[in-house]
């Protein structure tokens, strides 16, 4: 298997090289042609999805992302028309300048390369990662998870049949077989891949990280608080909580914990009762439960236990902490996060300003869902992923993340002293 993996790597290494050569126009006319295609491939597509989904437990939380539908896959043609509309990220000049010796000196921004994606359950990422990194003149290896295998399939032959009817090199694609061995092949692909992103749990990036030789930025995992401070208000913060909650249960930017403020626990079971709706398992510390009895179903509430703070529970769970104070929220959050969204809910200014300054994540909030960490919700068409670290990328990574810069010099003969 290593064999040919390496072998198809180069074709991609090639394809990295030819595709940078292509006018954002030629770019912009596949991924039109592509977003028009699905539709038409829709039932083949879907035919696939469903292979997938009947191999998958019904109860286990990944469903929801595994799911691809009509509706879905009219959005993700629409996040690839968004795509195809923005600017091109290359070939913009970061700074440029004459040195005293009449050199003109440029930074240009460029592709990457090769980039890399390990991601699990989600046939939406190869759709939204292929649009990205065309656009951003870097061709793609993907390693998607076996779950997801006969949907990336389908999706693959479907990017290859279009990249071939615009003449332009289907290598600049690769999909990776799906058994776990093409996964250290991919890590240690130094030389041809020039960046990897895992997408999914914490296991799936704490993996990557320890056995990539491949320079790796970590996306995905969310463990995501929002403090409802003493001067918080009920009504905000009860739409606010719910939609955080259970929009979208299996994804990263959905709500894990609930940091309440001791004096506002008289207002705890009117701020989580919307969540009945939805039949939300609270794991709550002593305060909020004792708080909480006898007015949330009994058969939903439970007493929090060490490990259900700092857990991402990508379901219709979360947890209950109470606090006596800003500072006390702050410690909790900044012992527990993963650095990805958090948010506070509050009506003084000043405790705003503190929590947004203070909190060390991609994204703070303040009186609104973490639900807008997305890519396309700033504004910046799909997205390859959440960064949650600080070097090259974080938050959102989109078409100016996923490009590097080189140095041009011009010059009329100048040369350096000895």
């Amino acid at each position: 298997m290593k064999e040919t993996i390496i072998k198809q790597l180069r074709a991609v290494q090639q394809a990295s090289r030819e595709i940078i050569t292509l006018t954002d126009e030629t770019i912009n006319r596949l991924l039109f042609a592509l977003a028009d295609s699905i539709p038409a491939h829709q039932e083949a597509i879907l035919q696939a999805n469903q292979k997938d989904i009947e191999r998958m437990d019904p109860a286990d939380p990944m469903l929801d992302r595994l799911l691809l539908n009509a509706s879905r896959l009219d959005a993700i043609a629409s996040d690839i028309r968004n795509v195809a509309s923005l600017l091109s990220p290359l070939d913009s000049v970061l700074e440029a300048r004459v040195l005293p010796n009449g050199l003109n000196l440029k930074k240009v921004t460029v592709p990457i390369g090769v980039i890399g994606i390990i991601y699990e359950a989600r046939p939406n990422v190869t759709f939204d990662v292929f649009a990205l990194c065309l656009k951003s003149g870097n061709a793609t290896v993907l390693k998607g998870g076996s779950d997801a295998m006969y949907s990336n399939i389908a999706i693959v032959d479907l990017i290859h049949t279009v990249l071939k009817e615009h003449s332009i090199n289907p290598d600049t694609l690769y999909l990776l077989p799906s058994e776990r061995e093409a996964a250290a092949v991919m890590l240690n692909a130094v030389g041809f891949i020039d960046m990897i992103i895992p997408r999914g749990s914490q296991k799936l990036i704490d993996f990557v990280r320890n056995n990539a030789k491949v320079p790796v930025i970590e996306t995905g995992a969310g463990i995501v608080h929002t403090y409802f401070d003493k001067t918080g208000d009920l009504n905000l913060g009860q739409k606010i909580i719910f939609n955080a909650k259970t929009r979208r249960p299996s994804v990263c930017t959905a709500l894990d914990t609930l940091v309440i403020h001791k004096e506002r626990l008289d207002d705890l079971p009117a701020l989580v009762k919307p969540l009945q709706e939805k039949k939300v398992i609270l794991f709550a510390d002593e305060a909020a439960y004792l708080k909480l009895q006898g007015s949330y179903p009994g058969a939903l509430l439970h007493r929090a236990e060490p490990e259900h703070f700092g857990t991402e529970f990508l379901s219709l769970k979360m947890s209950v902490k109470t606090v006596d104070s800003l500072e006390e929220a702050l410690e909790h959050i900044a012992h527990y996060s993963s650095r990805h969204s958090e948010a506070i809910i509050a009506e003084d200014p000043e405790t705003k300003e503190i929590f947004l300054k203070r909190i060390d994540a991609a994204v703070v909030y303040a009186n609104t869902s973490t639900a807008f960490t997305d890519g396309a919700q700033f504004g910046l068409g799909a997205e390859i992923g959440i960064s949650t670290q600080k070097l090259h990328a974080r938050g959102p990574m989109a078409l100016k993340e996923l490009t590097t810069y080189k140095w041009i010099i011009e010059g009329n003969g100048q040369v350096r002293p000895v």
